[in-house]
């Protein structure tokens, strides 16, 4: 019985290490970026700097490791500044650190989600729909650009087009997807066409299919799908194949305010798309370029 008992407590506390390891690994994960303020004097001038934020939405398993490269780049290199990180919960609840005005220049707001280890992307896209509203409500936010990686493209696309009230409210400026799969039916052995939208399974593209039909935006949208093929490969990333990425041209062909432009990089895989420095420069000159030429 000793013995026993012995054993069960040194269980319990190898369980409680455990559980205490994970929590700390987890808050070191979403820790968020620190932000460096833009000083007029570092001011580039090949850069055109605005007011509009942009969301940079991490996918499955994403953290502050997503997308900290990409935001200590942009800052180093004086383009923008990271302000914000928005926290949410598998509840919803909302919790901020940092400071948004409408007189910074070229803010990024970090999305962290607390908990996004799910098997299915759709309880993110209630907790995105409700960093969404907030900000939106919170900060008076009229406008907003997006960097989406993997399913946080799929999420934000489902909470913004389920969201008749952000529409009306919150305009969309330039939007980056990262390997976002918006198509997940189709073989990846298929090469994109048009007519492959009308032998799809997958309901969730369906039912973004019907919500593009009835979303009739009024003013100009850019987005840029930028997707990779890891070596060896023309037909996928490693997780997310080509096709599952590009069926988002079906879903925008025939909007006359959406504007739609695509860039695969060969020699990079899901991982790397949100971290290689020609995807930055690339990104960067989409959102805060003067001019046309990469």
């Amino acid at each position: 019985m000793v013995t026993i008992k012995k054993f069960l407590k040194g269980l319990g506390l190898v369980i409680a290490s455990v559980f205490v390891i994970g929590g700390c690994v987890q808050l070191y994960l979403l820790r968020g970026t620190p932000g460096r303020p833009l000083r007029e004097a570092d001011l580039r001038a090949d850069t055109e700097y605005s007011t509009t934020p942009t969301l940079l939405i991490p996918g499955w398993g994403g953290s502050t490791v997503t997308y900290d490269k990409m935001i200590n780049y942009y800052q180093s290199h004086h383009l923008a500044q990271k302000v914000l990180t928005i926290w949410v919960s598998p509840w919803g609840s909302i919790r901020v650190s940092g400071h948004l005005s409408k007189t910074q220049k070229n803010p990024l707001i970090q999305v962290l989600y607390d908990w996004n280890y799910n098997q299915t992307f759709h309880l993110q896209v209630k907790q995105l729909t409700a960093v969404l509203t907030y900000l939106q409500s919170h900060y008076d936010l009229h406008q907003v650009n997006v960097i989406a990686h993997s399913y946080g493209g799929t999420e934000f696309m489902h909470a913004y087009l389920n969201s008749p009230t952000l529409q009306s409210k919150l305009k969309l400026h330039k939007l980056i997807f990262l390997g976002v799969p918006v198509e997940e039916s189709l073989s990846a052995r298929l090469d994109y066409h048009y007519h492959l939208i009308h032998h799809s399974h997958d309901q969730n593209f369906l039912r973004l299919r019907q919500q593009m039909r009835t979303w009739q935006p009024d003013y100009p949208i850019m987005i840029y799908n930028i997707m990779g093929t890891k070596p060896g490969s023309t037909r996928t990333d490693g997780a997310v194949p080509l096709i599952q990425a590009e069926m988002l041209r079906s879903l925008v062909k025939g909007h006359p305010t959406i504007s739609y432009q695509q860039k695969i990089y060969p020699n990079t895989t899901h991982s790397q798309l949100h971290a290689r420095k020609t995807i930055f420069r690339y990104v960067a000159h989409q959102l805060w370029g003067k001019d046309d030429s990469e």
